[in-house]
């Protein structure tokens, strides 16, 4: 990456939301108030809090958060004065209305969480956003499991005052020869474009630089990577990288402080590194990995085989009904670990 682009490039940090996955979405208040105070000194200009899913994430069934959003706005408006903060959306249960309020609280952005094959079906919830909130970013979530040439037809009709359309690694099974693609795919659509990578397969920060070099000009980052699953690129390491090929925009000392700050203050839940690394492989989302690891002590099967029989029978990204048809075909078919896909299914999907 030439230096110069360096000090063209937005590091977003998304530790306050991202880091709500490993502690069940249960933040020690004090903890998030002395974060954000200390983020407020450091040159990162853009910090995303709240529940990990999404606001109000609570009315589909999900654990609410410990902070409600009144209390993060609360929080936002005490500790941050020189960079801007904002929070995640997904239209399946973040109400407008609600939006509306965060942004009369003082929030700068929202980033609206869908599948590609999903916007045309969301256009007049992501046109009201942008007429309530000043800055909204589209972020393509499971973007691998879309073909990269297919990503600007179903992104027709976008609205234009848009601030940023991001690729998202999901999985965290893409590599950086994949990241050129989505990258051009994603500017045929918007000027600005960023990249949110998880690192399953321990790619993410390469994968970031990657969408820097291919004409990205934001990348998100965790402290000390820390995130749902795998966790994600780690904004210190990112900084320091950014110092080697440029300049030391992002102070990355401080942030590798804060970074030690937040894995000696976090009681992260324990993860399956197995069920991480298979799902970045194979292509499926961790917020699967617990009805995987059920149904495979139930049934007596290797989850890499479930993972790839759900795969096969999923039309699009895989969710929870592929992934118990999957389960019931294995055992109705007598399956053993390794038995090709298209045996169990005749030849054909």
């Amino acid at each position: 990456m030439p230096a110069a682009q360096s000090l063209m490039v937005d590091v977003l940090d998304t530790t306050l939301r991202e880091g709500s996955y490993v502690v069940d979405f249960q933040l020690d208040e004090k903890f998030v108030v002395d974060l954000l105070n200390r983020m407020d000194d450091t040159p990162v200009t853009k910090i995303e809090i709240g529940h990990g899913v999404g606001f109000e994430a609570e009315r589909i069934g999900i654990r609410p958060c410990n902070i409600d959003i009144r209390r993060w706005c609360e929080i936002a408006r005490a500790e941050l004065s020189s960079s801007q903060w904002g929070m995640f959306a997904q239209p399946e249960f973040s109400r407008l209305e609600t939006l509306r309020e965060l942004c009369d609280q003082g929030m700068s952005f929202v980033r609206i969480g869908m599948s590609a094959e999903q916007v045309q079906a969301n256009l007049g919830y992501i046109k009201r956003a942008t007429e309530m909130c000043e800055q909204v970013y589209l972020n393509l979530m499971k973007s691998s499991a879309t073909p990269a040439n297919r990503i600007p037809s179903l992104l027709d009709g976008i609205p234009d005052n848009i601030a940023g359309l991001y690729v998202v690694d999901s999985y965290g099974s893409m590599l950086p020869s994949d990241i050129g693609r989505y990258i051009a795919a994603a500017k045929e659509c918007c000027p600005v474009v960023g990249f949110h990578g998880h690192d399953n397969l321990g790619m993410a920060n390469a994968n970031s630089m990657a969408a820097l070099d291919s004409g990205a000009a934001i990348i998100d980052g965790t402290l000390a990577g820390i995130g749902r699953g795998a966790g994600n690129a780690e904004t210190e390491s990112l900084a320091g990288i950014l110092s080697m090929v440029g300049d030391d925009v992002y102070s990355y000392q401080e942030l590798a402080r804060l970074a030690e700050f937040c894995r000696s203050s976090l009681d992260a839940l324990p993860d399956n590194r197995n069920l991480q690394v298979l799902g970045g492989v194979i292509g499926v989302h961790s917020g699967f990995f617990p009805l995987i690891e059920e149904l495979c002590a139930e049934h007596f099967l290797d989850p890499g085989h479930l993972m790839r029989a759900a795969v096969e029978l999923a039309e699009h990204s895989v969710g929870k009904d592929d992934i118990r048809a999957a389960a019931q075909l294995l055992v109705r078919t007598g399956a053993v670990t390794g038995t090709p896909m298209a045996a169990l299914l005749g030849g054909t999907k």
